[in-house]
């Protein structure tokens, strides 16, 4: 009787070693295989991972410049305005914890096109939005209800942000409703602004010594600029400011 039972339970053992042992196989060949490719930053890697139906560019230009202002920043929003408005082209990266805190509809500026944007601009009253990396600043209540500041960290790019009152708010005009009655996103002055429904949280998320990039494949200013061009490491102009 002994016997047989010592015999069930190896029996059990082995069966259990079956089911477990590809499952811990199939875990560690997925690791291996999403290893970073030659040239791949380990940034720019863990991107592509957390959002991988975002524009590649797009990824590898913000992991840049994000490492040439803060390798160590917690918190990254990608904005891509290679894409229309009414598909989701705002990431927010919790770098921190590895996951996508939210893919959102964002606007773009009047003044930088209808349904896709494609001018932009750093002058006030231009009513277009600006390219590149910011940094976010506090929250505050304004015109537009909640909002988050941004200091542009791009001479001659989006240096102008905070004169111009660019920030992240919340808008009725960010909505699926307002796309299947227009076919487009409404558009502000500048702004990116997201749906009223998650202004709170995402604004929370960002606020403080974060950072958000702002893409589109203008090739004039993706040579020359700052941020995507720094030799590697932080820029010591903007560390101090």
């Amino acid at each position: 009787m002994a016997f047989h039972l010592k015999a069930s339970a190896l029996l059990l053992g082995l069966s259990l070693c079956a089911v477990t042992l590809p499952s811990q196989a199939a875990g560690f060949f997925s690791r291996m295989a999403a290893l970073p490719s030659a040239g791949t930053t380990p940034l720019h890697h863990e991107l592509k991972l957390l959002a991988p139906d975002a524009t590649p560019r797009a990824l590898r230009m913000a992991a840049e410049s994000l490492s040439c202002a803060d390798p160590n920043a917690e918190r990254l929003a990608l904005i891509d305005f290679s894409r229309p408005s009414t598909q989701p082209r705002l990431w927010v990266f919790d770098l921190e914890h590895h996951r996508v805190l939210f893919k959102e509809l964002v606007s773009h500026g009047q003044g930088s096109g209808d349904a896709l944007a494609t001018r932009f601009s750093n002058t006030p009253d231009s009513h277009q939005s600006s390219l590149g990396l910011f940094r976010t600043m506090n929250s505050y209540y304004g015109r537009n209800g909640y909002s988050l500041r941004l200091d542009g960290l791009e001479p001659d790019v989006n240096d102008h942000a905070m004169e111009r009152a660019i920030v992240i708010h919340g808008a009725d005009y960010v909505s699926e409703d307002f796309i299947d009655k227009t076919g487009r996103l409404g558009r502000s002055y500048g702004c990116p602004a997201v749906r009223e429904g998650i202004t709170y949280p995402l604004i929370d998320s960002l606020k403080n010594e974060q950072y958000v990039f702002a893409y589109y494949p203008d090739e004039e200013w993706l040579a020359s600029s700052s941020q995507l061009n720094c030799s590697g490491g932080a820029d010591p102009q903007l560390a101090r400011r």
